[in-house]
């Protein structure tokens, strides 16, 4: 690990030569590049070093210790001694945790699929929320935020909403969120004041370049025909709508929300893409397809990874037993402690599957 990390302090001493060069910095893609490298070594030579500081003071604290007379200097040496040698590992995990392999999807641009479940009206009441939850998290994190697709309820709720969300890290950070969402309330039509239950799934798929997939028009089928409201009324009177749908593997995606035909086989295209760049993932990788089902799951109430108890104003991920009592704080946005729980958890498991090897 220490070679690495001394590999690494060579490399960031580099980049910050590179990024100082007049020359670099007329070339932008790759002053970009080296800016986003330059961030993610700085935390990890800056951990490093002060790994090293108290190494060295550690050092002399056992010298102290084995070389002084004194009783009692010795006794404190000794004292400071374990205090160190507890920093030590608490920062040598720190430094595991950031060597983990970063993920060459994480820094990708995302798109998400937020549909309703079980529950009816109540579930798609709930989709809406969280559309509503995510969008107030990007507008925190000064990520862009951009309607793909909806299919609204008669009620104000959606049964379904795909859009696209890009910044910086999107991807790394929002795709824990897929799985089973399931709420706990009251909802405002129940008279009786009983509590329901309803569920809602989320898929996070990265919104990859044309380089990542390939796509041959003639296994394309494009269908236009005119959109639709809540209750299937027509609300356009030019067939504006597309339908596009990958033959090979039966993927079909629909857009409807722009008046222009051009613009929603544009979005189309764009969730069609990181679908099937999703599949072919799952294709190669058995692991990572077992994932990805026990995640998105059916949107029926057994396959959960996150509960909302709206009258304990409670908030469960089950995937690592985090509970917080501040859903009101949850749904108007505040994400970061999970998100950041999320992350740590998997960096770690990730750490303890590379030891155990």
């Amino acid at each position: 690990m220490f070679d690495k990390l001394e590999h690494l302090k060579h490399r960031y001493e580099e980049v910050e030569t590179l990024i100082a060069d007049p020359d670099v910095l007329k070339e932008q893609k790759r002053y970009r590049s080296l800016m986003q490298e330059h961030a993610y070594l700085s935390e990890i030579v800056e951990t490093y070093s002060r790994y090293q500081r108290i190494a060295e003071q550690m050092e002399e604290s056992r010298t102290i210790a084995e070389e002084e007379d004194d009783t009692e200097l010795r006794e404190m040496a000794e004292v400071e001694q374990e205090q160190l040698s507890d920093q030590l590992t608490h920062i040598e995990h720190q430094l595991k945790l950031l060597l983990v392999p970063r993920d060459p999807m994480d820094s990708k641009n995302t798109i998400m699929e937020i549909r309703a479940g079980t529950g009816g009206d109540e579930a798609s009441l709930f989709a809406a929320d969280l559309f509503r939850m995510y969008s107030r998290y990007a507008e925190h994190r000064a990520w862009k935020i951009e309607l793909l697709s909806t299919s609204e309820t008669e009620v104000g709720g959606f049964k379904e909403v795909i859009f696209s969300v890009a910044g910086k890290d999107v991807f790394g950070d929002l795709k824990y969120e897929s799985g089973g969402h399931r709420v706990q309330r009251v909802p405002t039509t129940e008279s009786g004041g009983r509590i329901h239950t309803s569920a809602v799934t989320v898929a996070v798929l990265p919104e990859v370049e044309d380089t990542d997939v390939q796509i041959n028009n003639e296994e394309l089928r494009i269908d236009v025909f005119r959109s639709s409201g809540p209750g299937g009324q027509s609300v356009n009177t030019t067939d504006s709508a597309v339908r596009i749908t990958h033959v090979p593997t039966g993927t079909v995606v629909t857009c409807q929300d722009e008046k222009s035909q051009h613009k929603n086989k544009a979005k189309a295209m764009r969730v069609l893409k990181a679908r099937l760049y999703e599949m072919e993932e799952a294709r190669k990788n058995a692991e990572r397809a077992n994932a990805r089902k026990n995640q998105i799951g059916s949107g029926d109430r057994s396959e959960r990874i996150r509960t909302y108890n709206f009258p304990q104003n409670r908030f469960t991920d089950h995937r690592v037993g985090l509970t917080i009592y501040k859903l009101d704080q949850i749904i108007a946005g505040d994400l970061d402690e999970i998100i950041e729980t999320l992350k740590l958890r998997a960096q770690e498991q990730t750490v303890g599957a590379a030891e155990s090897d």
